[in-house]
C-alpha cells in the first residue's frame, strides 16, 4: 500500500505535517536578522552553516495569534523550488507513515487556512492531520523578493 512519510509539528492546537523529503533539517531557533520593507510574517533570515536563508514565521502567515519561542520551538528548514526556506513552528511532535487511503483532499478551507496552502487533510485513529503544500506557502512575489538572498 502507497504511503507517505511525514514530519509532524504543531502550531497553536493543530497538527501539521509536511512530506520527509521536503525537509533539510530541524533546528532550535537562532540569531535572526530582520529585513526592512518585507511582509510581518517573514521573520528575517539566518545563517545556517554558511547559507543565508529566508525565516518564516507559520502562526503569522496563517493569521494565528504570534507568541514568545519556548523551549519546544524549531525551525523547519525546507527545500521550496530548490532553495531554503526556514518556517518557525511551535513544536516538531514526530516523524510517522501514513497509508495514502488516510488522506482526504482538502477542505474549502480549515480554520481561516486558504486551501490552496493544503496537499489535504490525513486521518490517524482520532487526530486530523494538516498536510501543507509547502511550495504554496510563499506566493510567487514573495519567492521573487528571496531570489537575490538565497543565489548569493
Amino acid at each position: 500500500m502507497e504511503e507517505r512519510q511525514l514530519v509532524i509539528f504543531r502550531l497553536q492546537n493543530e497538527e501539521f505535517g509536511v512530506e520527509i523529503t521536503d525537509v533539510r533539517e530541524i533546528v532550535k531557533p537562532q540569531h535572526i536578522t530582520r529585513l526592512p520593507h518585507v511582509a510581518d510574517y517573514i521573520e528575517g533570515v539566518t545563517n545556517l552553516r554558511g547559507e543565508v536563508i529566508p525565516v518564516i514565521c507559520l502562526r503569522k502567515r496563517f493569521g494565528l495569534e504570534p507568541q514568545e519561542n519556548t523551549q519546544e520551538t524549531r525551525i523547519v528548514i525546507l527545500e521550496v523550488g530548490g532553495s531554503l526556506v526556514g518556517y518557525v513552528v511551535d513544536a516538531v511532535t514526530e516523524t510517522l507513515r501514513l497509508p495514502e487511503n488516510a488522506i482526504e483532499p482538502p477542505p474549502s478551507s480549515i480554520a481561516g487556512l486558504r486551501s490552496d496552502y493544503l496537499a489535504g487533510v490525513g486521518k490517524l485513529d482520532e487526530r486530523l492531520l494538516i498536510l501543507l503544500e509547502v511550495d504554496k506557502i510563499l506566493g510567487s512575489s514573495e519567492e521573487i523578493k528571496f531570489q537575490p538572498l538565497v543565489s548569493e
